[in-house]
């Protein structure tokens, strides 16, 4: 199958699997960001059980594959009588372990402020609340744009994981699983689905740096 034959067969469905990519991507990260803003705030809490609780939830899913969580999602679930959608395991996977590295990226970001602020911001009787919510927080994530948009191009590559489940429409790499069975589409449809995540990603590390570079803290 020549290229213009493939472009010409599937084109609408390379489409529709492009854009099931990037919805599997957006809400997966912002899943993944609020979570990840919500462990980090216990992860700095006074209350050591909360500290550990979510300290534990970090090292979870940093560190387990994401194809095994998947498998867990799908297959293991039903044992408890709960049955979910294969597009909702895969989001539900692709959101919890870039969740982890989020806020790890924040830990680190929270590394970087001045000490004095929060003794400085107790000192006028802030509590602990209002002092993750209008200090650290929002300094921690101006400075962890460039961590996060290479997180938010991770969670994009990630979404791959769908190509492991019967999922309808496909996404980019179930599509070209889907092309090599069923047709000869050869390289050439791995290709064009590299095509559609390399310009993303292109456009993602463009945008992410010049959002950087506009609320980058001074040094």
């Amino acid at each position: 199958m020549t290229l213009q034959e493939l472009i010409a067969e599937y084109g609408k469905d390379y489409l529709l699997g492009y854009f099931m990519t990037l919805q599997l991507t957006v809400f997966s990260f912002c899943g993944a960001f609020v979570l990840g803003v919500f462990i980090t705030i216990l992860r700095v809490s006074p209350i050591k059980p909360l500290r550990k609780s979510a300290d534990f939830y970090v090292q979870i899913f940093r560190n387990i594959p994401g194809a095994a969580l998947l498998i867990l999602l799908v297959y293991a679930l039903p044992y408890l009588n709960i049955v979910l959608s294969y597009y909702l395991c895969v989001m539900i996977a692709v959101t919890l372990i870039p969740s982890s590295f989020l806020s790890e990226h924040l830990i680190s970001g929270i590394n970087t402020i001045d000490r004095g602020q929060i003794e400085a911001a107790r000192a006028l009787g802030f509590t602990f609340i209002q002092i993750i919510g209008k200090i650290v927080i929002p300094q921690a994530l101006r400075a962890s744009v460039l961590p996060m948009t290479n997180l938010l191009i991770a969670t994009m590559l990630t979404t791959a994981l769908a190509s492991q489940v019967p999922m309808d429409p496909r996404e980019l790499t179930g599509l070209v699983a889907h092309i090599n069975t069923y047709s000869v589409g050869g390289i050439k449809a791995f290709v064009i689905s590299a095509a559609f995540y390399c310009i993303t990603a292109i456009l993602i590390g463009f945008i992410g740096n010049k959002v950087d570079k506009k609320v980058r803290i001074a040094k």
